[in-house]
C-alpha cells in the first residue's frame, strides 16, 4: 500500500511567530537574534532578509550589512513553542500520526488510510492550510509524496509559499532535475567530493551504482543510492524529531583562555539542557563539548554516566570532565557548543529506597524552584551558580 506522507513547513517560523504578534512587522525585513550579545548568531530572518544574503548561523553584525534595512528582535523560545503546540493541536486531529520539528514549524503527517474519514490526501492538506490561516494566521507550505524524503525535497523546491504533489511512481523523474544540494542529509563535504566528479543533479548521483559510490563514501554510499532515488523507508514518528540529542551553543563576547568565563557559559547551557531534559521526561546519558579556538580548530569530547540523568549538578560535572579532556591547547576559546545525547525516557516508578544522599534530596528540590521560576518568569531569569 503507497503511503500518503504530508510535510507542513511555516516558512522562517519565528518570524512568522512574531508577524503574528505584531502586524506592523510584516512588511518589514526581519532578522531574530541576540541583541546584546557581541558576538550574536542570526537566530532565523524573514525571507526579505534571505533573498539580501543573510543565513541562520551567520553573525549579526554580517547578517546587518547585508541587510542594513532590517529590524533586529531578540529570539523567544517561550513563544515559539506555545505557537508550535497550538499548530501540532490542530494537526492531531486529522492523523494522530504527526513528527515534530523543535519548535521550527516543521512537521510530517501520515495519513494513509484516513481517506474515508477525511477524503484524499490533497483535500487534507487544503483543508488543513486553510484552517491554520484561518484560526492561527500561519499560511505553511505544504507536500505530498510517498515518503518523508521526498515529500521534504518537495517543500524546498515550492518555499516560501506553495504546495506540491508527487504521485507514486514519479520520485525519480522528480528528484532527476534538482541540484543536490535540496537533497536531505547530505553533508557538505559530499556535495564537494561529487562536484569534483562533476556531479551537480540528482539525476546524476542516481546513475551511479550502490558499488561506485561505496568506493568514496564507504557506508554512507548506501543512503546515497537510496535518498537519490527517492527510497525512504523511516515512519513518521509521533513526537519531536531530534529528541536522541538536546544542545546548546555559546559564543564569547571576545576570544577567551579564562577557566572561570568557560564554566559560567558551561553552566547555563547545562541549566538549559537539563530544563530541556525534565519537560520532555527524558534523562541524558552522555555529554559532549565542541571547543572552536580563535584560530578555527575545534576538538570535541565527552563523558558518560551509565543509566544517565536529568540531574543539573550532575550533568554540570559530566560537562566539566568533557571540557578537561577537550581543552589541550593555549589558544584562546570563540565559542563552545554542549550537546547532550543518548537519551533515555525517565523512569516513573517510584523508588523504593530514599535518596542516597541529603544533598541529592536538596538538589532535586532547587531544580524544581528554579523550573518553577524560569516557567513564570523566562529561562533567563534564575541559572546555577558555578560552584558546587
Amino acid at each position: 500500500m503507497d503511503r500518503s506522507i504530508i510535510h507542513l513547513n511555516i516558512t522562517d517560523f519565528a518570524v512568522a511567530v512574531e508577524r503574528i504578534r505584531d502586524s506592523s512587522l510584516k512588511k518589514i525585513p526581519l532578522i531574530v537574534a541576540p541583541t546584546q550579545a557581541a558576538r550574536a548568531l542570526v537566530y532565523d530572518m524573514s525571507e526579505e532578509a534571505y533573498q539580501d544574503g543573510v543565513r541562520k548561523g551567520m553573525r549579526l553584525d554580517m547578517a546587518r550589512r547585508y541587510c542594513r534595512q532590517a529590524q533586529v528582535l531578540p529570539p523567544r523560545p517561550t513563544l515559539y513553542r506555545r505557537a508550535m503546540a497550538a499548530l501540532v493541536k490542530r494537526v492531531f486531529c486529522y492523523t494522530p500520526l504527526v513528527e515534530q520539528g523543535e519548535e521550527d514549524g516543521h512537521l510530517f503527517l501520515d495519513v494513509t488510510g484516513t481517506h474515508r474519514l477525511f477524503g484524499p490526501a490533497p483535500d487534507i492538506a487544503w483543508r488543513l492550510r486553510k484552517q491554520l490561516l484561518q484560526e492561527l494566521g500561519f499560511d505553511p507550505v505544504w507536500s505530498l509524496a510517498s515518503n518523508k524524503l521526498v515529500s521534504k525535497v518537495a517543500s524546498r523546491v515550492v518555499r516560501p509559499f506553495g504546495e506540491y504533489i508527487v504521485g507514486p511512481g514519479e520520485e525519480d523523474s522528480f528528484l532527476a532535475p534538482l541540484p543536490l544540494s535540496l537533497l536531505p542529509g547530505l553533508k557538505p563535504e559530499e556535495i564537494r567530493v561529487l562536484a569534483d566528479f562533476n556531479l551537480l543533479r540528482i539525476g546524476q548521483l542516481a546513475a551511479l551504482s550502490k558499488r561506485q559510490l561505496l568506493v568514496p563514501f564507504q557506508k554512507r554510499g548506501s543512503y546515497l543510492y537510496d535518498a537519490s532515488r527517492g527510497r525512504d523507508r523511516t515512519p513518521v514518528l509521533p513526537g519531536k524529531t531530534g529528541c536522541d540529542r538536546i544542545s546548546r551553543e555559546h559564543v564569547f563576547a571576545e576570544d577567551t583562555g579564562s577557566r572561570d568565563e568557560l564554566q559560567s557559559a558551561l553552566t547555563f547551557c547545562v541549566h538549559e539542557i537539563g530544563r530541556s531534559l525534565r519537560r520532555r521526561g527524558m534523562c541524558g546519558q552522555r555529554m559532549g563539548i565542541c571547543l572552536t579556538y580563535s584560530d578555527g580548530k575545534s576538538s570535541v569530547r565527552q563523558a558518560t554516566k551509565k543509566g544517565g540523568s536529568d540531574n543539573d549538578f550532575l550533568l554540570r560535572s559530566l560537562a566539566f570532565i568533557a571540557m578537561e579532556r577537550a581543552w589541550k591547547r593555549r589558544v584562546r576559546i570563540r565559542s563552545l557548543l554542549l550537546a547532550c545525547d543518548r537519551l533515555v525516557p525517565r523512569s516513573r516508578q517510584q523508588t523504593l529506597f530514599a535518596m542516597h544522599s541529603t544533598r541529592e534530596f536538596q538538589q532535586e528540590k532547587i531544580m524544581t524552584a528554579m523550573d518553577a521560576v524560569c516557567r513564570r518568569y523566562g529561562s533567563g531569569a534564575i541559572s546555577l551558580g558555578t560552584t558546587f
